[in-house]
């Protein structure tokens, strides 16, 4: 009787790909980080397609209600941006997004000071938005690494954050409130516009120095692919 077959060894599992997480925080996460959320997820995709997937978005807030619905104005006001806001829920922030998160963009200072609270380490990878587009904008990019593969996006969006890091406390902001998004919750939808506006002036260095892409290569590539979202 001939001796029962051992079956070859299971070939192990892939590695998982290797992925940049970007945390944004306000205090409720109904208003301005799903705002900032999906702004910089749309931006992502359309500076970089399928390469986009080397980063993951997410947002959270300080006083945030698990499950809670985006603000009306704020699910409006992305909808004029042409950035999706589908299936969108509130998060409390917790430690273990802190401790996921390779950057962390907050609306305040105040944001800032508790997520760093929160200990992980978070004091270097933890910036509001607005001060961390000012130090992104003081960085020389053509010293990142490219940005061709989901993972080489990995490394570029490591190397950013970490010039950042080191350029904080030499460019100061003019002033405190430089540093802020204004919170729109329970304002009319012309003020969620100017805030919005904001928040997309702000995101626009960071996404095309993550990217190595500006808005209007973007745009002029739909053009030329015939995906101009505009028509």
């Amino acid at each position: 009787m001939p001796p029962p077959q051992v079956p070859p060894p299971a070939a192990p599992p892939p590695a998982p790909r290797p992925v940049f997480r970007i945390l944004h925080v306000s205090t409720g996460n109904v208003c301005r980080s799903p705002i900032t959320e999906r702004l910089t997820r749309h931006a992502l995709v359309e500076r970089l397609g399928g390469r986009a997937v080397g980063v993951v978005v997410e947002s959270a807030g300080t006083w945030g209600h698990e499950g809670a619905p985006m603000e009306t104005h704020a699910a409006q006001l992305l909808d004029e941006y042409g950035a999706d806001p589908a299936g969108f829920a509130g998060r409390e922030l917790l430690d273990e997004h802190v401790v996921e998160a390779d950057l962390v963009l907050t609306a305040t200072r105040d944001h800032r000071a508790q997520v760093i609270s929160m200990g992980h380490s978070a004091g270097l990878r933890t910036f509001t938005l607005k001060e961390f587009t000012r130090l992104v904008r003081a960085i020389d990019t053509a010293t990142l690494p490219d940005a061709r593969t989901p993972e080489e996006l990995v490394d570029r969006a490591r190397a950013l954050a970490s010039a950042a890091a080191a350029l904080r406390g030499w460019l100061l902001a003019p002033t405190a409130e430089a540093d802020e998004v204004p919170d729109p919750y329970g304002a009319p939808l012309a003020f969620f516009r100017s805030v919005g506006e904001e928040i997309r002036a702000a995101l626009d260095p960071v996404v095309t120095a993550l990217t190595g892409v500006d808005a209007r290569q973007a745009r002029g590539g739909r053009r030329g692919s015939g995906l101009d979202s505009r028509r």
